[in-house]
């Protein structure tokens, strides 16, 4: 099994097991059912990663990060339940399982599951998002929308939508439900790592939000500000973020 091959499979079954312990834990207190979720996904990935990949560092938001990955050819850099809060509300959909792999200085094969949604996104074949609605669509967070997001509206004439989960967001974009995402509110390598992957595999654009490029496997995993926009809307998007920048 390639690595691209594997990255699906371990996000899948790992949607599969959240799945499952969602509906177990349907009368436990969100608390529980969060840390459940964090919990048992976490410990799925790296049991299997260890098996298959035993030479391979790994990047997890659940592990303490290990610095040795640092000098590794190969990390995986995963997020067991990206969207936690999300995942503990009975019925939403946005909540998401990246697992992704960074070789040799680049992302190499990614995969974001969308367990609620029955969706798995995968490198290296990503079909590019259909025609864009007629005013874009910017898919923000739901509890902290940035910013530079209402810049980046105005220029485009677009549309604030809600969502969850970074991954559930860049997937919107990938498969034409959003046009843009912006965000600069704090994030780290695995909340971007396996969307980045997705995304650039089906023709999107992907920077930081002042254009440069998007780097991983760093000695610090911060990583506060991300844009994945359709390519026709990264020119345009990038000059009002420079803007509100003070470029």
């Amino acid at each position: 099994m390639n690595d691209h091959e594997l990255a699906a499979e371990l996000a899948s079954r790992a949607g599969e097991l959240l799945l499952a312990l969602r509906q177990e834990l349907a009368d436990a207190p969100p608390a529980v059912r969060k840390a459940g979720g964090d919990k048992e996904s976490h410990h799925f990935l790296m049991e299997e990663l260890s098996a298959r990949r035993p030479g391979d560092a790994v990047l997890s938001e659940e592990a303490t990060d290990d610095k040795l990955r640092l000098s590794a050819r190969r990390v995986w850099i995963v997020d067991p339940l990206d969207g936690t809060r999300e995942f503990a509300e009975p019925g939403r959909q946005d909540w998401a399982v990246h697992v992704a792999l960074w070789c040799g200085g680049e992302l190499a094969a990614g995969a974001v599951a969308l367990p609620a949604q029955g969706v798995t996104l995968a490198t290296p074949e990503v079909p590019a998002p259909p025609a864009p609605a007629a005013a874009p669509r910017i898919v923000v967070s739901r509890t902290r929308p940035p910013e530079v997001a209402v810049r980046v509206r105005d220029r485009l004439g677009a549309t604030l939508v809600e969502m969850g989960s970074a991954g559930a967001k860049v997937a919107a974009v990938v498969r034409g439900r959003a046009e843009v995402y912006v965000h600069a509110g704090g994030q780290y390598e695995w909340d971007s790592a396996a969307p980045v992957a997705v995304a650039r595999a089906a023709g999107l654009h992907t920077s930081r939000i002042d254009g440069s490029p998007l780097r991983y496997n760093q000695p610090d995993p911060l990583l506060p500000d991300l844009l994945v926009c359709r390519t026709e809307y990264a020119e345009a998007a990038l000059a009002a973020l420079r803007e509100d920048a003070g470029g």
